[in-house]
């Protein structure tokens, strides 16, 4: 399998072959790294076009100085900034309506969302390129501009307050599944006493 950097190297040499390799690896991660920061299905697709017209745009300026993943990953941050600002200008007077919960998402996925939901902006970006991007910890230093050592610790505080925030709702559930046992006994209980 060719590297992303030959692919990358190959592009700028004029091959849509290449290019499109990159699209078919890369299509479906920035789509995600999209569609779990915003609100609209539709805007994430767009951006994840928008990220590759940026790619072809760029194409004569790109220097391998790091890995095409990361240069893909720091156009889409910058992308997702965009959108941020306009989105904050544009509805800053009509408030979102929460996305509405799939089937497919259990209470835990639920929980999982509103407790990055609460982390702090910084928190929330470092755990998702960690976590949900799978970058590593020199690709997410990179993109942040900061040293690789303080992106453990920061990661380290984001999952630490994550674990707060996940711990108040799995004492609910723990609870509730106690109390509808309890409830259980005593309805069985007024029935064999009747």
């Amino acid at each position: 399998m060719i590297s992303d950097e030959a692919l990358m190297q190959e592009f700028r040499s004029g091959s849509h072959l290449a290019f499109e390799a990159l699209f078919a690896r890369y299509r479906g991660p920035l789509y995600g790294f999209f569609r779990r920061r915003l609100e609209r299905d539709q805007r994430a697709e767009d951006l994840t076009q928008e990220a590759f017209l940026a790619v072809i745009r760029a194409s004569v300026r790109y220097e391998p100085r790091a890995l095409v993943r990361t240069y893909l990953y720091g156009i889409a941050i910058n992308l997702l900034a965009a959108e941020r600002r306009k989105q904050s200008r544009d509805l800053s007077s009509v408030e979102i309506a929460p996305e509405p919960a799939s089937r497919d998402d259990s209470d835990n996925v639920l929980w999982m969302r509103q407790a990055l939901g609460r982390l702090d902006d910084a928190e929330r970006e470092i755990v998702m390129l960690r976590e949900y991007e799978q970058l590593s910890y020199s690709e997410i230093a990179e993109l942040l501009k900061l040293p690789v050592n303080t992106v453990r610790s920061r990661l380290f505080r984001a999952r630490m307050a994550l674990k707060e925030r996940l711990k108040p709702e799995q004492d609910i559930a723990n609870a509730s599944a106690g109390e509808v046992a309890e409830t259980a006994k005593l309805t069985q209980a007024e029935g064999e006493a009747l």
